[in-house]
């Protein structure tokens, strides 16, 4: 069964960085367009990133600039760098195949931003 599991989140002062990963069960990443998905309380879940499986990225405008997304099919894993962080890129991230599929949500790992 298809795991992702997300990690790297944590506590960070606006203008820090932090950098998540995603480690996927299976194949996932060598047939699947990847994301990373952020959902704040009371919002929405947005997409915040995405990567093909050749390399080819794209962002949400508001991270554009600021944030990186990677894979390394080999580890069948996934990367955010995200630098610059503001306070409203407070949420939960979550990592998924683009578009999303129900059965792949995890828990999400927790990035809050404040001072």
């Amino acid at each position: 069964q298809v795991q992702l599991v997300e990690s790297g989140g944590g506590l960070v002062q606006p203008g820090g960085s932090l950098r998540l990963s995603c480690a996927a069960s299976g194949s996932i990443f060598s047939i699947n367009t990847m994301a990373w998905y952020r959902q704040a309380p009371g919002k929405q879940r947005e997409l915040v990133a995405a990567i093909s499986i050749d390399g080819g990225t794209s962002y949400r405008d508001s991270v554009k600039g600021r944030f990186t997304i990677s894979r390394d099919n080999a580890k069948s894993t996934m990367y955010l760098q995200m630098n610059s962080l503001k306070p409203e890129d407070t949420a939960v991230y979550f990592c998924n195949t683009a578009p999303p599929k129900f059965d792949y949500w995890g828990q999400g790992t927790q990035v809050t931003v404040s001072s």
